[in-house]
């Protein structure tokens, strides 16, 4: 067992801390390769500060193990200041300990496999409406449609809005995501401020349809349903103040990252032909009019590929946030108590000791002949892992799945020329210009 004299003799992780107090937050913000090239020059582990603490940043599966089964007892969840302020202490995310546990089981109500079939007559109708938009228009920057989409699905599928892209909730919404992780300066022309301001009129909106539900007593077939009758272990509910700050999370997990992977699904569909064939010849082989019930969803195993190396080369959420509240050892290093530890999912799915050319879209590694992903532990993280892995993942898979179908069926894109393709990686990774596309039915 290590003493903590003989852990405080072992050496800090290498690295450089940065600029006084902002650290190398602009660069960690900015450059899509920081990450890339302090882990080149000082190894899988190191340490950086970024959003005002002195942070180690951690690659690989055998780090995000140790992080992952360590939860709770080296480690709790942590997130920058203006994350934790936006989501509001009532989130999930921001939850620790007992709460956190206790709340996820609430909450998980609104994911189970039941509530889920539910979900996906809804998630194939709102499709079908926006492929017909899409065939109307021809020619358009794709990821502001496909975030209006996500955002309209989750909208109706956790609070039973219509057309929330549409409305204030659309504007207000996406203002309040572009401050999620900024430097928490709160004026009224900073990112930051801006979202503050966002947040409050987004709660209000939400209470509106929170207590609408409540008086009109309507058993709708969403989440808010599930979450206003869900009761702990002691029988209470959720109070309203918490039932916002959960709702709020919701509609960011289920809407954000998702814009993001349907935008990286649709890119690396077109930029790779050869994938795009097999995958359109299985939808052809089942029949492109066979309804999509769980079990013939469940047959298609090559789109589920395409899925998983998807999640794995453009993963939509780069990392997770820890604090160390124990002080404790890794690879030789002292992690002092009180430290941010950022662990990687990207530069985990670059691991070449776990996947065969790391860099290519290769959806045939997800095989049953090959299982790259099973090779380590920990090497396929694209929700996370462990105790807070993505409460929402199975919803999240889900609506890849009809979307794809959807689209793979009766669709063809081509990219227009002359576009910035470079991924802007804040908030969630997409393509500088939009991803503009030309649009037609097969």
């Amino acid at each position: 067992m290590t003493t903590s004299n003989t852990l405080s003799s072992l050496p800090l992780p290498p690295g450089s801390y940065g600029l006084p107090w902002i650290g190398e937050t602009i660069p960690f913000l900015n450059d899509p390769d920081f990450t890339k090239k302090r882990q080149q020059k000082y190894g899988s582990v190191f340490k950086t500060q970024v959003f005002g603490r002195p942070t180690l940043i951690v690659t690989g599966a055998d780090g995000n193990r140790f992080l992952f089964s360590n939860d709770n007892k080296y480690f709790s969840n942590n997130w920058p200041r203006s994350t934790k302020t936006l989501l509001g202490t009532a989130s999930l995310s921001v939850q620790k300990g007992t709460e956190h546990h206790n709340r996820r089981k609430l909450l998980s109500q609104a994911f189970q496999p039941r509530a889920l079939a539910s979900y996906a007559s809804t998630m194939e109708q709102i499709t079908h409406q926006y492929l017909d938009r899409w065939e109307k228009l021809g020619t358009f920057a794709w990821y502001p449609e496909l975030r209006n989409y996500t955002l309209d699905t989750a909208c109706k599928l956790l609070v039973g809005t219509d057309s929330a892209s549409q409305t204030k909730l659309g504007e207000w919404y996406k203002t309040w995501v572009d401050g999620l992780f900024s430097l928490p300066i709160n004026l009224p022309w900073t990112n930051f401020g801006k979202a503050l301001r966002c947040r409050k009129l987004l709660l209000i909106e939400i209470e509106k349809i929170v207590r609408q539900r409540q008086e009109t007593g309507n058993s709708v077939q969403d989440a808010l349903e599930l979450l206003l009758q869900a009761e702990d272990e002691e029988g209470k509910r959720l109070s309203l103040d918490e039932l916002k700050d959960q709702l709020l999370t919701l509609l960011f997990a289920g809407h954000e990252t998702l814009t993001s992977a349907l935008a990286s699904l649709c890119l690396l569909l077109v930029q790779n032909p050869e994938v795009l064939a097999t995958a359109r010849a299985e939808q052809q082989q089942l029949g492109v009019d066979i309804p999509l019930t769980s079990e013939n969803l469940k047959q298609m195993t090559y789109l589920e590929q395409v899925l998983k190396e998807v999640l794995r080369l453009i993963p939509p959420v780069g990392g997770g946030f820890r604090e160390v509240i124990e002080p404790c050892e890794f690879n030789g290093y002292y992690i002092p108590q009180g430290w941010s530890v950022l662990y990687q999912i990207g530069r985990t799915h670059q691991d070449k000791s776990i996947y065969h050319h790391p860099e290519g879209f290769d959806p045939e590694r997800f095989s049953l002949d090959r299982v790259e992903d099973k090779s380590k532990p920990c090497g396929y993280i694209p929700f996370g892992g462990g105790i807070r892995e993505c409460l929402g993942k199975e919803f999240a898979k889900l609506e890849m799945k009809i979307f794809a179908v959807l689209l793979l069926r009766h669709y063809q894109w081509e990219l227009l020329p002359e576009q910035n393709l470079e991924m802007i990686m804040t908030p969630t990774p997409h393509p500088k210009d939009g991803l503009k596309v030309k649009f037609q039915r097969l």
